[in-house]
């Protein structure tokens, strides 16, 4: 059946070993609806970002943007700013019928860590085409703090499909009608929009931005680090915020959303043609996301950067669009539901690194 692959299949794609890692995989980076991809033992600090190329190899290229190599083997900081290629563990040989898609884990995207997929051959960042049969390196960016990394550590993932599997405006409005996809009125176009929530139910906290100049972030270090340190609190009971060019803010979705077990997401932005921010860097949603007892209410966290000049940003504004895809069988496991699911039932959140 066409749709994204569930956790059965990618199993099963590593049992037949259309997907080989060295050190093998391990259960954890299982997720329902995607494979978790893990850093390998080097760095190469780059001068630039680039893609492979029709018919050419990342290895090939390196000697043209490569400045040093680093060792990540006792761990190594990524500065920010600075453009980083690390070979992941993992290699893929797409069977015939599959193609791939990679994004950012949710704390990646939470701390601004820039993380994209690229592959030999390859021409675009985080696709796969049907039939690709090669190694996987990360691009990584740290945009807003200098992070600390090992090998072994999970900063994006893969989510594998067979066929198209996206629903249909027409689809989405019967899913809805049969399990409410959002907490009120559904807008639908193109996907489930969702707009942002600058008027809370209490308080007057509504987000959070960057601080420049913060300290190196451990990424294994879970609850370890004082958010004030590296975040400045945004208050507002005007229900308006102004974004500033270049600044990184975490914000929320004004609705709650829910991914049925039998369907995936995918956040994307809402209009190309409204350019002065970008929301979303890590843009998966598992199924099983928002639903149950412990996910009641779980909204969408909005990681946004504002570009070229200052832009209002008001409550209810709509932002951005969650694509629905179906999926080719529904996984053994949910999202939230007897696995590490960090963000079941979340408001508005930092990543996991901060208390």
């Amino acid at each position: 059946m066409n749709g994204v692959l569930p956790d059965s299949e990618i199993r099963h794609l590593i049992a037949t070993g259309a997907i080989t890692a060295s050190p093998q995989v391990i259960p954890e980076q299982i997720q329902p609806a995607s494979l978790d991809l893990r850093l390998g033992t080097t760095a190469y600090r780059l001068r630039a970002s680039f893609l492979a190329g029709k018919g050419r190899r990342i290895t090939d290229r390196l000697a043209d943007f490569c400045m040093h190599q680093m060792d990540l083997g006792d761990g190594a900081v990524l500065e920010r700013g600075c453009v980083y290629l690390v070979p992941l563990m993992e290699r893929l040989s797409l069977p015939a019928g599959l193609t791939a898609v990679a994004n950012a884990k949710s704390s990646t995207g939470r701390l601004d860590l820039l993380t994209r997929l690229v592959t030999d051959d390859g021409t675009e960042f985080d696709r796969l085409p049907e039939g690709y049969d090669g190694p996987l390196y990360a691009e990584i960016c740290p945009r807003s703090f200098s992070v600390l990394v090992r090998p072994g550590m999970r900063l994006n993932q893969l989510r594998l499909r067979r066929g198209q599997a996206v629903l249909s405006d027409t689809e989405l409005h019967a899913l809805n009608a049969r399990e409410p996809l959002v907490g009120g009125e559904a807008l639908i176009d193109h996907g489930l929009g969702f707009s942002v929530d600058l008027r809370p139910e209490t308080g007057d906290l509504v987000g959070y931005r960057a601080r420049p100049h913060s300290g190196v972030i451990d990424l294994d270090r879970i609850g370890a680090y004082d958010a004030r340190e590296f975040w400045d609190e945004l208050r507002t009971t005007e229900g308006r915020l102004i974004l500033d060019p270049g600044a990184f803010y975490i914000l929320v979705s004004r609705e709650s959303v829910a991914i049925p077990a039998d369907c995936a997401a995918e956040m994307a932005p809402y209009l190309a043609m409204v350019g002065e921010f970008r929301v979303h860097y890590a843009g998966f949603f598992d199924p099983g996301f928002g639903i149950g007892e412990a996910g009641a209410g779980a909204r969408g966290v909005l990681e946004v950067r504002c570009h070229e000049a200052p832009f209002v940003l008001e409550h209810g504004q709509v932002v951005g669009r969650l694509v629905y895809e179906r999926m080719a069988a529904r996984p053994d496991r949910l999202y939230g539901a007897g696995i590490s699911s960090n963000y079941q039932g979340q408001g508005l959140k930092l990543a996991k690194q901060f208390r």
